[in-house]
Protein backbone atom coordinates (compact mmCIF):
# COMPACT_ATOMS: atom_id res chain seq x y z
CA UNK A 1 0.00 0.00 0.00
CA UNK A 2 2.92 2.58 0.57
CA UNK A 3 4.71 1.63 -2.28
CA UNK A 4 1.44 2.43 -4.08
CA UNK A 5 0.95 5.64 -2.57
CA UNK A 6 4.67 6.58 -3.21
CA UNK A 7 4.65 6.03 -6.88
CA UNK A 8 1.85 8.49 -8.03
CA UNK A 9 4.20 11.27 -5.20
CA UNK A 10 7.59 10.34 -6.99
CA UNK A 11 6.06 10.65 -10.25
CA UNK A 12 4.61 14.71 -9.37
CA UNK A 13 7.73 14.80 -8.10
CA UNK A 14 9.30 14.60 -11.06
CA UNK A 15 7.17 16.49 -13.10
CA UNK A 16 7.38 19.16 -11.03
CA UNK A 17 11.07 19.37 -11.21
CA UNK A 18 10.83 19.49 -14.84
CA UNK A 19 8.07 22.04 -15.09
CA UNK A 20 10.43 24.22 -12.74
CA UNK A 21 13.37 23.72 -14.71
CA UNK A 22 11.92 24.81 -17.68
CA UNK A 23 9.66 27.41 -16.34
CA UNK A 24 11.77 29.24 -14.06
CA UNK A 25 14.73 30.54 -16.90
CA UNK A 26 11.62 31.15 -19.34
CA UNK A 27 10.03 33.54 -16.48
CA UNK A 28 13.28 35.40 -16.49
CA UNK A 29 13.92 35.75 -20.43
CA UNK A 30 10.22 36.59 -20.78
CA UNK A 31 10.55 39.58 -18.07
CA UNK A 32 13.59 40.49 -19.92
CA UNK A 33 12.30 41.14 -23.32
CA UNK A 34 9.73 43.93 -21.95
CA UNK A 35 12.90 45.53 -20.25
CA UNK A 36 14.20 46.32 -23.60
CA UNK A 37 11.40 48.42 -24.32
CA UNK A 38 11.53 50.25 -20.93
CA UNK A 39 15.46 50.98 -20.96
CA UNK A 40 14.74 52.67 -24.73
CA UNK A 41 12.14 54.77 -23.02
CA UNK A 42 13.90 55.43 -19.79
CA UNK A 43 16.49 57.27 -22.06
CA UNK A 44 14.80 58.78 -24.73
CA UNK A 45 12.58 60.44 -21.98
CA UNK A 46 15.39 62.54 -21.14
CA UNK A 47 15.60 63.83 -24.36
CA UNK A 48 12.13 65.23 -24.72
CA UNK A 49 8.37 64.60 -24.73
CA UNK A 50 8.33 64.96 -28.33
CA UNK A 51 10.81 62.43 -28.33
CA UNK A 52 9.57 59.68 -25.85
CA UNK A 53 6.09 60.09 -28.10
CA UNK A 54 7.40 58.84 -31.34
CA UNK A 55 9.54 56.13 -29.38
CA UNK A 56 6.28 54.77 -27.94
CA UNK A 57 4.34 55.25 -31.58
CA UNK A 58 7.28 53.58 -33.44
CA UNK A 59 7.25 51.02 -30.86
CA UNK A 60 3.67 49.97 -31.36
CA UNK A 61 4.14 49.47 -34.80
CA UNK A 62 7.49 47.20 -34.26
CA UNK A 63 5.47 45.15 -31.44
CA UNK A 64 2.59 44.56 -33.81
CA UNK A 65 4.61 43.17 -36.77
CA UNK A 66 7.05 41.19 -34.85
CA UNK A 67 4.46 39.86 -32.34
CA UNK A 68 1.89 38.61 -34.95
CA UNK A 69 5.00 35.64 -35.96
CA UNK A 70 4.96 34.48 -32.71
CA UNK A 71 4.37 31.32 -33.65
CA UNK A 72 7.92 31.21 -34.87
CA UNK A 73 9.05 30.20 -31.45
CA UNK A 74 5.91 28.01 -30.66
CA UNK A 75 5.62 26.16 -33.34
CA UNK A 76 9.01 25.14 -33.47
CA UNK A 77 8.96 23.91 -30.15
CA UNK A 78 6.36 21.66 -30.40
CA UNK A 79 7.78 20.58 -33.82
CA UNK A 80 11.86 20.16 -32.43
CA UNK A 81 10.98 18.63 -29.18
CA UNK A 82 8.97 15.77 -30.52
CA UNK A 83 11.91 14.63 -32.38
CA UNK A 84 14.24 15.02 -29.38
CA UNK A 85 11.28 12.66 -27.67
CA UNK A 86 11.52 10.53 -30.38
CA UNK A 87 15.71 10.32 -29.73
CA UNK A 88 16.58 11.83 -33.43
CA UNK A 89 18.08 14.95 -32.50
CA UNK A 90 19.91 15.73 -35.78
CA UNK A 91 16.30 15.72 -37.32
CA UNK A 92 15.67 18.20 -34.29
CA UNK A 93 17.76 20.25 -35.15
CA UNK A 94 17.17 20.42 -38.59
CA UNK A 95 13.67 21.41 -37.97
CA UNK A 96 14.81 24.17 -36.23
CA UNK A 97 16.88 25.27 -38.97
CA UNK A 98 14.69 25.53 -41.50
CA UNK A 99 12.39 27.26 -38.93
CA UNK A 100 15.14 30.14 -38.51
CA UNK A 101 15.06 30.12 -42.72
CA UNK A 102 11.54 30.76 -42.23
CA UNK A 103 12.44 33.20 -39.87
CA UNK A 104 14.94 35.20 -42.13
CA UNK A 105 12.66 35.13 -45.29
CA UNK A 106 9.75 36.10 -43.50
CA UNK A 107 11.91 38.79 -41.67
CA UNK A 108 13.07 40.08 -45.18
CA UNK A 109 9.69 40.34 -46.13
CA UNK A 110 8.04 42.61 -43.20
CA UNK A 111 11.32 44.89 -43.76
CA UNK A 112 10.30 45.34 -47.87
CA UNK A 113 6.99 46.07 -46.39
CA UNK A 114 7.66 48.37 -43.49
CA UNK A 115 10.22 50.94 -44.95
CA UNK A 116 7.73 52.17 -47.82
CA UNK A 117 4.65 52.54 -45.56
CA UNK A 118 6.49 54.12 -42.32
CA UNK A 119 5.33 57.53 -42.73
CA UNK A 120 1.50 56.10 -43.48
CA UNK A 121 1.71 53.47 -40.52
CA UNK A 122 3.07 56.75 -38.15
CA UNK A 123 0.33 58.51 -39.15
CA UNK A 124 -1.81 55.90 -38.48
CA UNK A 125 -1.56 57.27 -34.85
CA UNK A 126 -2.65 60.57 -35.31
CA UNK A 127 1.17 61.57 -34.50
CA UNK A 128 1.46 65.65 -34.27
CA UNK A 129 3.81 67.27 -37.00
CA UNK A 130 6.56 67.54 -34.10
CA UNK A 131 6.25 63.65 -33.25
CA UNK A 132 5.78 62.52 -36.34
CA UNK A 133 9.61 62.76 -37.57
CA UNK A 134 11.24 60.91 -34.27
CA UNK A 135 8.68 58.45 -34.68
CA UNK A 136 9.36 57.52 -38.33
CA UNK A 137 13.29 57.87 -37.94
CA UNK A 138 12.85 55.34 -35.13
CA UNK A 139 10.62 53.32 -36.91
CA UNK A 140 13.06 52.95 -40.37
CA UNK A 141 16.43 52.33 -38.27
CA UNK A 142 14.73 49.75 -35.97
CA UNK A 143 13.31 47.72 -38.94
CA UNK A 144 16.18 46.96 -40.14
CA UNK A 145 16.37 44.47 -36.94
CA UNK A 146 12.90 42.77 -37.77
CA UNK A 147 14.91 39.82 -39.55
CA UNK A 148 17.27 39.35 -36.86
CA UNK A 149 14.07 39.83 -34.46
CA UNK A 150 12.66 36.75 -35.95
CA UNK A 151 15.65 34.81 -36.05
CA UNK A 152 15.47 35.35 -32.46
CA UNK A 153 11.88 33.94 -32.06
CA UNK A 154 12.49 31.11 -33.78
CA UNK A 155 16.10 30.23 -32.52
CA UNK A 156 14.23 30.64 -29.14
CA UNK A 157 12.02 27.90 -30.06
CA UNK A 158 14.48 25.36 -31.08
CA UNK A 159 16.41 25.85 -27.97
CA UNK A 160 13.04 25.51 -25.33
CA UNK A 161 12.42 22.11 -28.33
CA UNK A 162 15.86 20.94 -26.71
CA UNK A 163 14.52 21.07 -23.31
CA UNK A 164 16.65 24.49 -22.57
CA UNK A 165 15.18 27.28 -21.00
CA UNK A 166 18.65 28.90 -19.38
CA UNK A 167 20.22 29.74 -22.82
CA UNK A 168 17.34 31.90 -23.64
CA UNK A 169 17.32 33.49 -20.36
CA UNK A 170 21.02 34.34 -20.92
CA UNK A 171 20.78 35.74 -24.20
CA UNK A 172 18.04 37.63 -23.20
CA UNK A 173 19.77 39.18 -20.68
CA UNK A 174 23.11 39.91 -22.79
CA UNK A 175 21.16 41.21 -25.15
CA UNK A 176 19.45 43.71 -22.38
CA UNK A 177 22.48 44.92 -20.74
CA UNK A 178 23.98 45.41 -24.30
CA UNK A 179 21.17 47.66 -25.47
CA UNK A 180 21.58 49.59 -22.10
CA UNK A 181 24.68 50.29 -22.76
CA UNK A 182 24.64 50.68 -26.56
CA UNK A 183 22.02 53.26 -26.43
CA UNK A 184 23.43 55.64 -23.53
CA UNK A 185 26.22 55.51 -25.88
CA UNK A 186 24.87 56.44 -28.89
CA UNK A 187 22.29 58.84 -27.76
CA UNK A 188 24.21 60.27 -25.60
CA UNK A 189 27.83 59.81 -25.99
CA UNK A 190 27.58 59.98 -30.09
CA UNK A 191 24.88 62.50 -30.21
CA UNK A 192 22.58 60.36 -32.39
CA UNK A 193 19.08 61.46 -30.19
CA UNK A 194 16.33 59.03 -31.24
CA UNK A 195 18.67 57.54 -33.88
CA UNK A 196 21.15 56.40 -31.42
CA UNK A 197 18.37 54.29 -29.71
CA UNK A 198 17.14 52.72 -32.92
CA UNK A 199 20.80 51.47 -33.89
CA UNK A 200 21.67 50.60 -29.99
CA UNK A 201 18.11 48.14 -30.42
CA UNK A 202 19.11 46.73 -33.83
CA UNK A 203 22.92 45.86 -33.05
CA UNK A 204 21.54 44.30 -29.39
CA UNK A 205 18.82 42.20 -31.58
CA UNK A 206 21.59 41.37 -34.01
CA UNK A 207 24.12 40.49 -31.29
CA UNK A 208 21.18 38.01 -29.75
CA UNK A 209 20.43 36.25 -33.30
CA UNK A 210 24.41 35.73 -33.60
CA UNK A 211 24.62 34.06 -30.17
CA UNK A 212 21.77 31.88 -31.19
CA UNK A 213 22.72 31.34 -33.86
CA UNK A 214 26.51 30.07 -32.56
CA UNK A 215 24.52 27.66 -30.54
CA UNK A 216 22.38 26.18 -32.97
CA UNK A 217 24.93 25.98 -35.72
CA UNK A 218 27.44 24.09 -33.13
CA UNK A 219 24.65 21.73 -32.40
CA UNK A 220 24.17 20.81 -36.33
CA UNK A 221 27.48 20.46 -36.45
CA UNK A 222 27.67 17.89 -33.62
CA UNK A 223 24.99 16.17 -34.55
CA UNK A 224 25.27 16.33 -38.40
CA UNK A 225 22.48 18.10 -39.16
CA UNK A 226 22.73 20.45 -42.27
CA UNK A 227 22.79 24.43 -42.45
CA UNK A 228 21.15 24.23 -45.75
CA UNK A 229 17.70 25.79 -46.40
CA UNK A 230 15.33 23.30 -47.69
CA UNK A 231 12.67 24.68 -49.33
CA UNK A 232 9.88 21.19 -48.26
CA UNK A 233 11.42 21.95 -44.58
CA UNK A 234 10.57 25.48 -44.67
CA UNK A 235 7.08 25.04 -46.54
CA UNK A 236 6.12 22.42 -43.45
CA UNK A 237 7.36 25.16 -40.72
CA UNK A 238 4.99 27.97 -42.56
CA UNK A 239 2.10 25.55 -42.81
CA UNK A 240 2.43 24.53 -38.72
CA UNK A 241 2.81 27.97 -38.13
CA UNK A 242 -0.08 29.23 -40.39
CA UNK A 243 -2.99 28.48 -37.92
CA UNK A 244 -1.21 30.22 -34.97
CA UNK A 245 -0.54 32.97 -36.59
CA UNK A 246 -5.03 33.01 -36.89
CA UNK A 247 -4.79 32.64 -33.07
CA UNK A 248 -2.40 35.68 -32.81
CA UNK A 249 -3.78 37.41 -35.03
CA UNK A 250 -7.34 37.02 -33.33
CA UNK A 251 -6.35 37.72 -30.37
CA UNK A 252 -4.91 41.09 -31.02
CA UNK A 253 -7.91 41.75 -32.58
CA UNK A 254 -9.87 40.83 -28.94
CA UNK A 255 -6.87 43.25 -27.21
CA UNK A 256 -7.55 46.21 -29.87
CA UNK A 257 -11.58 45.84 -29.33
CA UNK A 258 -11.14 46.05 -25.88
CA UNK A 259 -8.90 49.23 -25.75
CA UNK A 260 -11.64 50.63 -28.76
CA UNK A 261 -14.58 50.35 -26.19
CA UNK A 262 -12.75 51.66 -23.22
CA UNK A 263 -11.76 54.86 -25.24
CA UNK A 264 -15.23 55.48 -26.18
CA UNK A 265 -16.01 55.49 -22.13
CA UNK A 266 -13.66 58.18 -21.37
CA UNK A 267 -10.42 59.67 -20.46
CA UNK A 268 -10.68 58.43 -16.95
CA UNK A 269 -11.71 54.83 -18.26
CA UNK A 270 -9.03 54.46 -21.12
CA UNK A 271 -5.92 55.71 -18.77
CA UNK A 272 -7.42 53.23 -16.27
CA UNK A 273 -7.69 50.71 -18.97
CA UNK A 274 -4.08 50.87 -20.11
CA UNK A 275 -3.10 50.33 -16.63
CA UNK A 276 -4.81 47.46 -15.71
CA UNK A 277 -3.79 46.01 -19.77
CA UNK A 278 -0.21 46.45 -18.44
CA UNK A 279 -0.75 44.56 -15.21
CA UNK A 280 -2.59 41.75 -16.88
CA UNK A 281 0.26 41.27 -19.62
CA UNK A 282 2.82 41.30 -16.64
CA UNK A 283 0.99 38.50 -14.64
CA UNK A 284 0.83 36.71 -18.18
CA UNK A 285 4.09 36.18 -18.04
CA UNK A 286 4.56 34.37 -15.04
CA UNK A 287 1.97 32.32 -16.45
CA UNK A 288 3.30 31.96 -19.65
CA UNK A 289 6.25 30.92 -18.23
CA UNK A 290 4.17 27.47 -16.97
CA UNK A 291 3.05 27.44 -20.59
CA UNK A 292 6.25 27.09 -22.71
CA UNK A 293 7.45 24.24 -19.91
CA UNK A 294 4.19 22.89 -21.27
CA UNK A 295 5.04 23.19 -24.46
CA UNK A 296 8.76 21.76 -24.02
CA UNK A 297 7.54 18.54 -22.49
CA UNK A 298 4.53 17.51 -24.03
CA UNK A 299 6.11 17.26 -27.35
CA UNK A 300 8.87 15.44 -25.80
CA UNK A 301 6.51 12.69 -23.91
CA UNK A 302 4.24 12.59 -27.15
CA UNK A 303 7.46 12.43 -29.61
CA UNK A 304 8.30 9.40 -27.15
CA UNK A 305 5.20 8.35 -27.81
CA UNK A 306 4.11 7.94 -23.93
CA UNK A 307 0.60 9.18 -23.64
CA UNK A 308 0.29 8.36 -20.10
CA UNK A 309 2.98 10.73 -19.62
CA UNK A 310 1.87 13.34 -21.60
CA UNK A 311 -1.43 13.44 -19.54
CA UNK A 312 -0.03 13.41 -15.99
CA UNK A 313 2.40 15.95 -16.53
CA UNK A 314 -0.84 17.97 -18.14
CA UNK A 315 -2.83 17.46 -15.34
CA UNK A 316 0.48 18.51 -12.86
CA UNK A 317 0.90 21.51 -14.88
CA UNK A 318 -3.15 22.62 -14.69
CA UNK A 319 -2.31 22.28 -10.70
CA UNK A 320 -0.05 24.58 -11.26
CA UNK A 321 -1.18 26.74 -13.43
CA UNK A 322 -4.35 27.26 -10.56
CA UNK A 323 -2.41 27.40 -7.75
CA UNK A 324 -0.06 30.43 -9.68
CA UNK A 325 -2.91 31.98 -10.26
CA UNK A 326 -4.56 32.62 -6.83
CA UNK A 327 -1.11 33.21 -5.67
CA UNK A 328 -0.92 36.16 -8.54
CA UNK A 329 -4.24 37.13 -7.66
CA UNK A 330 -4.03 37.40 -3.70
CA UNK A 331 -0.82 39.40 -4.78
CA UNK A 332 -2.82 42.26 -6.48
CA UNK A 333 -5.53 42.42 -3.97
CA UNK A 334 -2.87 43.18 -1.32
CA UNK A 335 -0.47 44.76 -3.54
CA UNK A 336 -3.41 47.74 -5.14
CA UNK A 337 -2.85 50.38 -2.29
CA UNK A 338 0.95 50.45 -3.76
CA UNK A 339 0.25 49.72 -7.01
CA UNK A 340 -2.61 52.17 -7.98
CA UNK A 341 -0.33 55.51 -6.92
CA UNK A 342 2.78 54.19 -9.26
CA UNK A 343 0.24 54.75 -12.17
CA UNK A 344 -2.04 57.79 -11.31
CA UNK A 345 -2.92 60.62 -9.06
CA UNK A 346 -6.02 61.24 -10.43
CA UNK A 347 -9.07 60.68 -8.69
CA UNK A 348 -11.33 59.46 -11.75
CA UNK A 349 -8.65 57.68 -12.54
CA UNK A 350 -8.34 55.87 -9.33
CA UNK A 351 -12.32 55.21 -9.03
CA UNK A 352 -12.29 53.65 -12.35
CA UNK A 353 -9.51 51.37 -11.62
CA UNK A 354 -9.91 49.88 -8.23
CA UNK A 355 -12.99 47.55 -9.11
CA UNK A 356 -11.24 46.31 -12.22
CA UNK A 357 -8.41 45.45 -10.37
CA UNK A 358 -10.28 43.32 -8.46
CA UNK A 359 -11.95 41.39 -11.60
CA UNK A 360 -8.58 40.97 -12.71
CA UNK A 361 -7.57 39.35 -9.58
CA UNK A 362 -10.53 37.01 -9.50
CA UNK A 363 -9.84 35.78 -13.07
CA UNK A 364 -5.94 34.78 -12.65
CA UNK A 365 -7.11 31.13 -11.86
CA UNK A 366 -8.82 30.60 -14.93
CA UNK A 367 -6.28 32.24 -16.85
CA UNK A 368 -3.58 29.64 -15.02
CA UNK A 369 -5.53 26.88 -16.51
CA UNK A 370 -6.11 29.06 -19.97
CA UNK A 371 -2.32 29.49 -20.64
CA UNK A 372 -1.28 25.71 -19.25
CA UNK A 373 -3.60 24.32 -21.72
CA UNK A 374 -2.43 26.79 -24.56
CA UNK A 375 1.04 25.34 -23.85
CA UNK A 376 -0.19 22.09 -23.84
CA UNK A 377 -2.08 22.36 -27.12
CA UNK A 378 0.79 24.01 -28.62
CA UNK A 379 3.16 21.74 -27.41
CA UNK A 380 0.84 18.70 -29.22
CA UNK A 381 1.04 20.32 -32.55
CA UNK A 382 -2.72 21.38 -32.17
CA UNK A 383 -2.17 24.50 -34.13
CA UNK A 384 -6.16 23.87 -35.75
CA UNK A 385 -7.79 23.33 -32.92
CA UNK A 386 -6.16 26.84 -31.27
CA UNK A 387 -7.27 28.91 -33.73
CA UNK A 388 -10.67 27.63 -34.25
CA UNK A 389 -11.12 27.88 -30.83
CA UNK A 390 -9.95 31.79 -30.29
CA UNK A 391 -12.04 32.39 -33.72
CA UNK A 392 -15.09 31.20 -31.64
CA UNK A 393 -13.37 33.04 -28.49
CA UNK A 394 -13.47 36.45 -30.88
CA UNK A 395 -17.08 36.05 -31.87
CA UNK A 396 -18.37 35.39 -28.36
CA UNK A 397 -16.29 38.48 -26.88
CA UNK A 398 -16.76 41.14 -29.62
CA UNK A 399 -20.63 41.66 -29.11
CA UNK A 400 -20.42 41.20 -25.72
CA UNK A 401 -18.02 44.11 -25.53
CA UNK A 402 -19.05 46.19 -28.14
CA UNK A 403 -22.44 46.37 -26.08
CA UNK A 404 -21.03 47.57 -22.68
CA UNK A 405 -20.88 51.42 -24.08
CA UNK A 406 -24.35 51.01 -24.97
CA UNK A 407 -25.88 49.59 -22.07
CA UNK A 408 -24.58 51.97 -19.76
CA UNK A 409 -22.00 49.94 -18.51
CA UNK A 410 -18.37 51.25 -17.02
CA UNK A 411 -14.36 49.70 -17.49
CA UNK A 412 -15.75 47.26 -14.83
CA UNK A 413 -18.20 45.85 -17.09
CA UNK A 414 -15.62 45.68 -19.35
CA UNK A 415 -13.04 43.59 -17.69
CA UNK A 416 -15.85 41.27 -17.05
CA UNK A 417 -16.04 41.09 -20.95
CA UNK A 418 -12.38 39.99 -20.75
CA UNK A 419 -13.06 37.34 -17.90
CA UNK A 420 -15.63 36.05 -19.80
CA UNK A 421 -13.67 35.86 -22.98
CA UNK A 422 -10.58 34.07 -20.79
CA UNK A 423 -13.98 31.41 -19.63
CA UNK A 424 -14.94 30.93 -23.26
CA UNK A 425 -10.83 30.28 -23.89
CA UNK A 426 -11.07 27.80 -20.71
CA UNK A 427 -13.88 25.66 -21.83
CA UNK A 428 -12.85 25.08 -25.22
CA UNK A 429 -9.38 24.13 -24.10
CA UNK A 430 -10.36 21.92 -21.71
CA UNK A 431 -12.82 20.51 -23.68
CA UNK A 432 -10.21 19.47 -26.04
CA UNK A 433 -7.89 18.24 -23.71
CA UNK A 434 -10.77 16.26 -22.20
CA UNK A 435 -11.25 14.55 -25.79
CA UNK A 436 -7.57 12.91 -25.92
CA UNK A 437 -7.67 13.86 -29.53
CA UNK A 438 -4.69 16.21 -29.42
CA UNK A 439 -2.42 12.62 -27.83
CA UNK A 440 -1.06 12.15 -31.35
CA UNK A 441 2.22 10.74 -30.76
CA UNK A 442 5.64 10.18 -33.21
CA UNK A 443 8.62 12.55 -33.92
CA UNK A 444 5.48 14.41 -36.31
CA UNK A 445 2.28 15.28 -36.73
Amino acid sequence: MTQALAAPKAGRGRHDREIFTLALPAFGALVAEPLFVMADSAIVGHLGTPQLAGLGIAAAVLTTAVSVFVFLAYATTAAVSRRVGAGDLQAAIRQGIDGIWLALLLGAAVVAVVLPAAPSLISLFGASDTVAPYALTYLRISALGIPAMLMVLAATGVIRGLQDTRTPLYVAIGGFALNAGLNVALVYGAGFGIAGSAWGTVLAQCAMAAAYLFVVVRGARRHGASLRPDATGIRACAHAGAPLLVRTLSLRAILLIATAVAARLGDADIAAHQILLSLWSLLAFALDAIAIAGQAIIGRYLGAADTEGAKAVCRRMVQWGIATGVVLGLLVVLARPVFIPLFTSDPAVEAALLPGLLVVALSQPVSGIVFVLDGVLMGAGDGRYLARAMLLTLAVFAPVALLVPALGGGLTALWWAMTLMMVVRMVTLRLRVGSGRWLITGATR
